[in-house]
């Protein structure tokens, strides 16, 4: 994943507050010792994200920004709106018709069970 700062990354990186730890899991002392990875909140929506792939902090914070932005992009895109609509006169006869040929059936099934 080749990412880069731009400009609404860096605007969107004034919104947010960004936070270094060290996380867990297996890496030995590299990953014991330095607080690599980030979590990243943006504040107005409260929105948190963390990235913790790369041994950069600055990489991993670029990754989180990104997340952010993604998610963002996400809850801002509407649904496209549901158009309503209706069988067909035929499919709504045809189904009618089938619903005819089972209950005949079941009524043959019902005069042998009689006797």
């Amino acid at each position: 994943m080749s990412l880069r700062w731009t400009r609404e990354l860096i605007r969107l990186l004034e919104e947010c507050e960004v936070t270094p730890y060290r996380s867990s899991g297996p890496g030995g002392q590299k990953k014991n010792k330095t607080e690599s990875s980030v979590r990243v909140r943006h504040i107005p929506t409260g929105i948190v994200r963390i990235a913790t792939e790369s041994r950069s902090q600055s990489a991993n914070r670029l990754r989180a920004i990104a997340r952010i932005q993604e998610e963002l992009a996400r809850r801002a895109r509407k649904p496209k709106p549901r158009k309503p609509t209706k069988p067909s006169a035929a499919s709504h006869e045809e189904r009618l018709e089938g619903k005819r040929v089972r209950g005949r059936t079941k009524a043959l099934r019902r005069q042998i069970a009689d006797d």
